[in-house]
C-alpha cells in the first residue's frame, strides 16, 4: 500500500526523464483578470507557484484531465468565469477551490481514492463551492474584518489580494464552512456528478475512506468538515427524495471503475 507521506527527494525530477515530462499533459494558464474574483484567484495562484508547489507538467494530468473536463461541461453554465484545474504537491490528500475557478487538487489525493467515482466526487463538491461563491462570501467578511481592524473601509488592491490569497492557501482549504454550506455542496456536487455520469454514491464511499483512514496520513480534505455520518446521510435522503435521478445509480463500490496512477510519477514543478 502506498505511503501519503513523501519525501521531497522522492519528488525530484531526475533529469533524464524531465525531458519527456514536456509532452505530458500540463496545468493551465491563469484566467486574465477580469473582476475581483479572478484577480484573488491569480493572487493564490502566484502564491502557490512562488511556493514551488504548483505541478506544471505530469503525466499525472493525464489521469486527472478527463475527469475535470467532463465535471466542468456540466457545471461551467452555472459559472461565470471558467474553471481550471491544477496539481499541487502536497503529503495529504486534499483539494480546495478559490474565487475565479480555480481547483486545486493535490498530487497525494490521486494516490488515495481507489474509483473515479471517488476523485469526481471531490471535484464536484468543490466546483460546487465555487458556483455558490463560498470563497468569496468568507473574503468579503474577512475584508469586513480587516476594515474594522483598521478603522476604515478597504478597497481590494495588489497588496490586500496578496494577503489574502496567503490567508486562502493557510486556512480557506483546511479549515471548515459550516455545517450548512459544506452540506449544500455536497448535496450540489452529488447532482452534479450525476448530470456529469459519475456515479454520486462516490461521494459516500470517500466519506468512509476517510473515516478510516490512519490519522497521521490522512486527508486534510474533510479533517475538520461536519461529521462524516451527518454528510452521509443528508446525500442518502437527497438520494431518496429524487429518484428519477438517483435511483440509476448503484450504492455497491464492487461496480465503481478502478482509478490508479503511476507509483511516483515523476513531476515538473511550475516555477
Amino acid at each position: 500500500m502506498r505511503r501519503l507521506c513523501f519525501s521531497k527527494r522522492a519528488w525530484m525530477v531526475p533529469l533524464a526523464l524531465a525531458a519527456s515530462l514536456f509532452l505530458a499533459a500540463q496545468a493551465p494558464s491563469p484566467a486574465p483578470v477580469t473582476d475581483q474574483e479572478t484577480e484573488l484567484g491569480n493572487a493564490v495562484y502566484k502564491e502557490l507557484k512562488d511556493k514551488g508547489m504548483i505541478i506544471a507538467k505530469s503525466i499525472l494530468y493525464d489521469s486527472l484531465t478527463p475527469v475535470t473536463t467532463t465535471i466542468a461541461r456540466v457545471a461551467q453554465p452555472r459559472y461565470e468565469h471558467p474553471f481550471k484545474f491544477y496539481l499541487v504537491h502536497d503529503p495529504r490528500p486534499n483539494a480546495f477551490s478559490v474565487p475565479g475557478g480555480g481547483v486545486y487538487v493535490t498530487d497525494s489525493l490521486l494516490y488515495f481514492v481507489k474509483n473515479t467515482e471517488q476523485l469526481a466526487a471531490v471535484l464536484c463538491h468543490e466546483v460546487s463551492h465555487t458556483i455558490h461563491h463560498d470563497a468569496m462570501n468568507r473574503i468579503r467578511e474577512m475584508k469586513k474584518a480587516y476594515a474594522r481592524a483598521i478603522g476604515a473601509t478597504i478597497l481590494l488592491g495588489p497588496t490586500l489580494a496578496n494577503v489574502i490569497a496567503a490567508k486562502i492557501i493557510t486556512d480557506l482549504h483546511t479549515n471548515a464552512y459550516s455545517r450548512e454550506i459544506e452540506t449544500s455542496a455536497d448535496l450540489t456536487g452529488s447532482d452534479t456528478c450525476a448530470a456529469a455520469g459519475y456515479n454520486p454514491y462516490g461521494m459516500i464511499w470517500l466519506m468512509q475512506d476517510f473515516k478510516e483512514a490512519n490519522p497521521d496520513q490522512g486527508p486534510q480534505l474533510l479533517a475538520d468538515h461536519p461529521s462524516f455520518d451527518a454528510r452521509i446521510r443528508a446525500l442518502q435522503s437527497h438520494f431518496r427524495d429524487d429518484p428519477g435521478v438517483f435511483s440509476n445509480f448503484s450504492p455497491d463500490r464492487k461496480l465503481a471503475a478502478p482509478f490508479s496512477v503511476s507509483e511516483d510519477a515523476p513531476v515538473v514543478f511550475l516555477r
